[in-house]
């Protein structure tokens, strides 16, 4: 994208912008409705700036030797930021996103490059039936990540459909899942139990405030059925002055308590919307 001016366009679920981002000459800022969904750095993209997406991006260095190509599933694109890194980091690997917002999509291929990441496939439709039909075992990686009118979508955290993204990830795969929480951390607790009913091994990442129930922020839930890198990724979180902590779902519980799991006759009552 050659100019540096800001675009805006009226797309599914809002109005996206694309404004340059401070300080970093080839890096975008994507906002719809005033809600922040990613950034984009053009030329280097291992930057990922918010810091969900780089706890996430650290689980996935850790779970898989370096380099090593995986098989991703993706349900929300956004600016595809995620998907940008994986095809950086590990050439070869294949990937496929659902992204429902088709207007959302064209702007950030006209915009961001989008044709330019290797080996990705975007299908612009519902991820939740995109996933029913994918074959068994046939994912290393599935990443939910998904906003819509600046809300969570909970139905994607329930134990129903975390047991098909189960059914399509290979033996030792990979779930990741992120979500914006309220102080109370009812949502997070409650997707943590959900998978905890599907998955033996789940950790949570979040910034200390919200596990300290200060300030609402973002959670990342990481879920597979072999262990979890815990000690590596805390060492990590502890090295970086612990911005960020990563709990076993024994110490969430030890820490904030229990909640009961997501399910089709149990839903959240209510979302705490993201702050624009």
């Amino acid at each position: 994208m050659e100019s540096r001016e800001a675009v805006e366009r009226q797309v599914r679920f809002g109005t996206a912008r694309l404004a340059p981002a401070p300080y970093r000459p080839t890096a975008w800022l994507l906002t719809v409705d005033g809600v922040l969904q990613s950034c984009v750095d053009l030329t280097d993209p291992t930057y990922l700036h918010m810091p969900y997406a780089t706890w996430a991006a650290k689980v996935l260095d850790l779970h898989w030797p370096e380099g090593e190509p995986v098989s991703a599933l993706q349900v929300g694109g956004g600016g595809f930021t995620i998907a940008r890194y994986l095809a950086a980091t590990r050439p070869g690997s294949p990937q496929t996103v659902y992204e429902l917002d088709g207007p959302l999509v064209d702007l950030v291929r006209s915009h961001l490059d989008l044709d330019a990441i290797a080996n990705l496939r975007v299908r612009v439709e519902d991820g939740e039936p995109g996933v029913r039909r994918t074959p068994d075992a046939t994912a290393d990686v599935v990443v939910m990540d998904v906003f819509q009118a600046g809300t969570v979508a909970i139905h994607l955290a329930a134990v129903e459909f975390l047991r098909e993204i189960a059914r399509v990830l290979r033996p030792g795969g990979l779930y990741l899942g992120n979500m914006w929480s309220s102080a109370e951390m009812t949502l997070p607790l409650r997707a943590a139990a959900s998978l905890a009913e599907v998955f033996p091994h789940v950790v949570l990442l979040a910034e200390p405030g919200l596990l300290l129930g200060k300030r609402a922020g973002n959670a990342v839930l990481a879920a597979s059925d072999r262990e979890l890198p815990h000690r590596a990724l805390a060492e990590w979180a502890q090295a970086g002055g612990n911005r960020v902590f990563c709990l076993s779902a024994a110490q969430l519980t030890a820490l904030r308590g229990t909640a009961p799991p997501l399910t089709a006759d149990h839903p959240a009552d209510a979302v705490t919307p993201v702050p624009r």
